[in-house]
């Protein structure tokens, strides 16, 4: 079972949304805290429609709670600051994959001392902006998934 983290979520339709693809998908879904929604907020439930039985969601109160909790896993970055794209990884079953904030990405600190870890999408250079986490979730999640013949899925 792969992983998805989402560090300290502002915008409760992505983490909705990304809910309902773990639980399509049986990826285990990590949030860390602070939150920037409740989790009764009702665009993140609309967002997961009534999938939520089907997601694996954990909390935690920091990053190195959940990296303690799992030492021996691989956990890789999604940052716009990577050099490594995502599709240059060979991803095993029970890797993680770390998406920041909406509006600010993971911290810098993190990135850069775990930087043979940092994975990117390829897009548009010196635009400021990037694409939407939770369909940037989506997109490496499937290739995860596609390297692993997407384990028990039909």
């Amino acid at each position: 079972m792969l992983n998805i983290v989402f560090y300290e979520p502002e915008i409760p339709f992505n983490t909705g949304a990304i809910a309902r693809t773990c639980g399509l998908t049986k990826t285990r879904l990590h949030l860390i805290k602070p939150l920037g929604f409740s989790v009764d907020d009702k665009h993140l439930k609309r967002a997961g429609l009534d999938y939520w039985h089907l997601v694996d969601i954990n909390y935690y109160d920091s990053y190195d709670e959940l990296v303690a909790k799992y030492p021996e896993n691989n956990f890789y970055l999604a940052s716009t600051k990577a050099k490594k794209r995502y599709s240059d990884v060979k991803f095993k079953d029970e890797d993680f994959i770390v998406f920041g904030p909406e509006t600010r990405g993971l911290p810098e600190d993190l990135i850069f001392s775990n930087y043979d870890r940092a994975i990117r999408i390829p897009m548009l250079k010196d635009y400021g902006r990037s694409l939407n986490l939770s369909n940037s979730a989506n997109i490496i999640l499937f290739e995860a998934l596609r390297q692993l013949d997407f384990l028990d899925l039909e």
